[in-house]
């Protein structure tokens, strides 16, 4: 990866901290509660008020990326 990329990138998600300060909280919080077999589910709902939904089961594998976002964030 481009380091000026990483450099980049930490800009832009220091602004979206700073806009969605609960976010990084959030995501903090759960990574204390997620283990093996929890599920997230993630909605988004336009401004036409259409809405997609997903969810995921969490393997073994998911725990150390679900880590490493608690700590960049």
């Amino acid at each position: 990866m481009n380091p000026m990329n990483v450099f980049k990138l930490k800009g832009l998600f220091d602004r979206f901290k700073d806009n969605h300060p609960k976010v990084p909280l959030f995501f903090k919080a759960v990574a204390g509660a997620v283990q093996e077999g929890s599920i997230i589910e993630i909605k988004v709902t336009s401004p036409e008020n259409k809405t997609i939904i997903t969810n995921f089961k969490i393997n073994s594998e998911d725990i150390a990326l679900v880590n490493e976002l608690k700590d960049i964030m």
